[in-house]
């Protein structure tokens, strides 16, 4: 099992797990694609595009129940990123756990990943 990881506001959740799906953040909608990180990748995020937010929490997501809508595409430095070209089931969900911010100001991670 691979998993991958996905970083939104807890309304945001709230409302997909009402709806069963996840469609996407507004940065998701404008690319086009549901951006997720690796476990590797996922602390640089937070902190690149996360910082000083409240109320995160960070989805972890089994990676094969997506099937073939999940690309795996250079990004940031070159790197490999999970984009999903579809809705996230919530059933593909396997923990959304609340983030932290840390004494920076950016939302600390690395404590949730394996």
């Amino acid at each position: 099992m691979s998993l991958i990881y996905k970083i939104l506001d807890a309304p945001a959740w709230t409302a997909a797990l009402a709806a069963g799906v996840f469609e996407g953040s507004p940065v998701d909608h404008a690319d086009g694609y549901i951006h997720f990180s690796t476990a590797g990748q996922a602390q640089e995020t937070a902190r690149r595009h996360f910082a000083g937010r409240a109320d995160l929490l960070l989805l972890t997501v089994e990676a094969d129940r997506l099937g073939e809508a999940l690309r795996w595409e250079p990004s940031r430095g070159g790197d490999l990123f999970p984009h999903l070209y579809g809705v996230l089931p919530a059933s593909a969900v396997t923990a959304a756990r609340p983030i932290a911010l840390g004494a920076d100001g950016a939302p600390d991670v690395a404590a949730l990943l394996p």
